[in-house]
């Protein structure tokens, strides 16, 4: 077997015990009021609404429209948008082409003394699309994706309103080829009124001569869209939106501009209380500390040595899959978490107590077959490492296929219906980076660890690995 030096176990166990003890708790420190955070820890999860409360509310078109699923998506689009810019991130929202029906769950504002009623009439109220000169703006807020959101104009920008959404008669998102490069690009194409009292045409004209080669920002209410520059004077009453879009930014930014052709009102809504979430989580924090200490127990008292790396390698699994949602890495978003996603957890610590458990009994069946210590390590982690891969690949195929199915791909939504994708979403998620962390804790962080420790001389003895006591 090759030897892995002395020092190697105590390194990777303070690495692992610093590194959970961080991304449970956090670092975080106070400058007076302010409180600056360093590093996330379980006290800076988003937690969903089935734990912290909130809102459930349906749309549909006022009167007998029959909305198309172009104006759907556009009214989709601008209730999506009213909810970041009012500091609502943690949101459900599915649109229903059959029935044209909006769904939408959001979680209550912190400190908020809002009634239902009032939430709901402020998130689908009608929104306003503006034309302003310029882009200032006096805040910045980060949406749901981790993308900047420029808010509130300020100075000639909040004082002048060059055009209302009123003259545009369509947005839709096409596709351009620079002639020079032959590149094609993503852009948003504008058509505008030319007939009537809303004019488009000639007033977006006048605007595209009057403000030639400066900026002309698009809000809807008090949120900046986009802020293109004016290249040339349009008067034919179609422009073009250029910019650095991918294919569904530009499709969500034309859907943002059309204007609805109706109003929408509220089929039904409702509550949803955190008096079950709330007590649930306490209750599932309690039980995962109770059932983490007998864990512990029992892993020790049946594989000695083995067991207690394993209950290291265990704690380093829960802190990665902690760290994971949380937002500890500043290159992954923080994930909303809900009551199935933290099943998913706990199921992927099931999965980590049995590969080392798993490993564990292959090493006491060499040693009552007769191998050398050496030998029944090298042989027993070598022997359960097939068996440990080929059950942690097939959770993480069955965690892909609910994150393809039921995430934001909708690929089977037109079987089992968009409202339930948010919740299987979250179990798929929380299940295939605990079983993530499995690997790199449970297979490498403890083989590694049994190998360095088996370097002990005082420690080398076969019953603390799990053979007989007289051996």
């Amino acid at each position: 077997m090759k030897r892995v030096p002395k020092p190697v176990f105590f390194v990777v166990a303070l690495l692992i015990l610093a590194f959970s003890f961080t991304a449970i708790f956090g670092i975080s420190y106070y400058t007076g009021d302010n409180k600056t955070t360093v590093l996330k820890g379980i006290s800076d999860i988003r937690w969903g609404i089935d734990i912290r409360g909130g809102v459930e509310a349906t749309f549909k078109p006022a009167g007998d429209v029959d909305a198309t699923d172009e104006q759907l998506e556009s009214a989709k689009s601008i209730i999506e948008l009213r909810m970041v810019s009012q500091g609502i991130t943690d949101y459900e929202l599915y649109a229903d082409a059959k029935s044209d029906r909006i769904i939408v769950r959001f979680p209550w504002k912190e400190d908020s003394n809002q009634n239902a009623i009032e939430a709901i009439e402020e998130i689908s109220s009608t929104a306003q699309l503006t034309f302003r000169p310029g882009k200032e703006y006096s805040t910045t807020d980060v949406d749901s994706n981790g993308e900047y959101v420029y808010k509130t104009p300020t100075g000639d920008t909040a004082k002048t309103i060059l055009m209302d959404g009123s003259y545009v008669e369509s947005a839709t998102a096409g596709m351009t080829t620079d002639q020079s490069t032959g590149k094609n690009s993503y852009v948003v194409q504008l058509k505008l009124k030319s007939d009537g009292d809303k004019n488009g045409k000639e007033l977006f004209g006048n605007i595209t001569k009057e403000y030639l080669n400066q900026t002309v920002s698009i809000w809807m209410d008090d949120i900046m869209l986009s802020y293109p520059t004016v290249n040339a004077e349009i008067t034919d009453g179609n422009a073009v939106i250029s910019g650095d879009f991918t294919a569904k930014e530009a499709q969500d930014l034309a859907s943002k501009i059309n204007a609805l052709p109706f109003q929408l009102e509220t089929s039904n809504y409702g509550t949803i209380s955190a008096t079950l979430g709330e007590n649930s989580l306490v209750a599932m924090a309690y039980a995962g500390v109770i059932a983490f200490i007998i864990i512990a127990i029992i892993m020790i008292l049946f594989y000695r040595l083995p067991g207690f790396v394993a209950v290291i390698s265990l704690l380093g699994q829960m802190g990665l899959a902690i760290a994971a949602v949380s937002g500890y890495f500043p290159v992954f978003s923080s994930f909303t978490m809900t009551l199935p996603g933290i099943a998913g957890l706990i199921l992927s610590i099931g999965m980590g107590v049995d590969c080392n458990v798993i490993t564990a009994e292959r090493i006491k069946e060499e040693l009552k077959a007769g191998r050398t210590l050496d030998g029944a390590l090298e042989r027993g982690t070598k022997n359960s490492l097939s068996a440990i891969v080929d059950g942690n690949m097939t959770v993480i195929i069955v965690s892909i296929i609910l994150m393809l199915v039921f995430g934001p791909a909708n690929i089977l939504s037109i079987i089992f219906g968009e409202s339930t994708t948010g919740t299987i979403y979250s179990f798929g998620y929380t299940l295939l980076v605990g079983v993530i962390a499995n690997f790199i804790m449970g297979v490498f962080c403890t083989r590694i660890m049994l190998r360095s420790v088996a370097g002990f001389k005082f420690l080398r003895k076969k019953w603390l690995f799990g053979g007989a006591k007289n051996d």
